[in-house]
């Protein structure tokens, strides 16, 4: 008797058949639907591709709104704009680089003298006025002539060996009226401190000749000038022996000195108002003068010529 066949039935099979092609089916439409959404393809492919090519996954949109992108045209003017450099640290300001040395010292305070003698400026003086014949405007200060006959002769005690020579002093007389004159001269004794011997020039400024003497007021000027002071050597001078003259200095003069290698040598004053140097020390070379109120002024190039007047281009400082 022939055995049973172990093949399913065919209902079976059909069924089956069905079955599969049904899941396969909906397989197919399962994919198809998670191709065709937006991202193109499951995070899960995507992320293998990723990692497949070395690329990272995009990073999500920002969610804070940032500002937006500039114009060209802004753009092109911000470019343009300077740029504000931040501010420095601030540091204590560099002492300025100190300028050349001046020819005078620095001012003293105003209305001070340090090294005026009897004669001091701010002062008053009281003494009597007489008059001489100046003739040509010369005398013991040898100056030398001068069309300029308001001088005057100082009194012996305050002539003080020279030092009131070339001062400008400003006289009054009782009635009011005043005069302005240089001292070229000196008046011996009896001429009591005080007392001014003035050209008949400048007495007839302030009384008539016939007066003689009359009582007056005086005081120390530093007169507006546009002269600059002269330097002269006196006859006889070299470089062996030399006797040095300032004329035409607004305010008196306290000093002269020469240079020598050790630095500066001050001269001795004569009372014929001459700075002599014995043994030729500095002749013809630079000098300095320093005025009753401290200021100095330096001279150079003045060569050795006896009996000439040399102009410089400085001048005291008016007070």
């Amino acid at each position: 008797m022939a055995s049973r066949s172990h093949r399913r039935p065919l209902r079976k099979r059909r069924t089956a058949l069905v079955l599969t092609v049904a899941a396969a089916a909906v397989g197919l439409l399962v994919s198809l639907v998670i191709a065709l959404r937006p991202g193109g393809e499951p995070d899960t492919v995507r992320t293998d591709a990723q990692a497949a090519t070395g690329t990272r996954p995009a990073a999500p949109p920002s969610t804070r709104t940032g500002s937006p992108a500039p114009k060209p045209s802004e753009a092109a003017e911000a470019s343009k704009a300077p740029r504000v450099p931040a501010p420095a640290a601030t540091t204590r300001s560099a002492r300025p680089s100190p300028a050349a040395t001046r020819s005078s010292a620095p001012r003293p305070v105003s209305g001070t003298a340090p090294l005026a003698g009897r004669i001091k400026p701010g002062t008053t003086y009281n003494g009597v006025a007489t008059h001489y014949d100046a003739k040509d405007g010369d005398g013991a200060c040898l100056y030398g002539p001068s069309s300029d006959l308001m001088v005057a002769a100082m009194n012996h005690t305050d002539y003080e060996t020279s030092r009131a020579c070339g001062a400008y002093i400003l006289v009054r007389a009782a009635n009011g009226a005043s005069v302005t004159v240089r001292i070229t001269n000196e008046c011996p004794l009896p001429c009591a401190p005080g007392q001014l011997d003035l050209s008949k020039e400048a007495f007839a400024k302030l009384a008539g000749l016939s007066a003689g003497r009359i009582p007056i007021t005086w005081s120390l000027q530093s007169p507006d000038t546009s002269q600059n002071l002269s330097i002269r050597y006196k006859t006889g001078s070299s470089s062996h022996w030399c006797g040095v003259q300032a004329l035409g200095h607004r305010n008196p003069l306290a000093r002269l000195e020469v240079r020598t290698g050790s630095g500066w040598t001050r001269l001795t004053r004569t009372e014929y108002n001459y700075f002599l140097s014995p043994g030729g020390t500095g002749c013809g070379g630079s000098l300095r003068l320093t005025d009753i109120y401290g200021e100095q002024l330096t001279v150079g190039g003045i060569p050795i010529r006896p009996d000439t007047v040399q102009p410089t281009r400085v001048q005291f400082t008016r007070r």
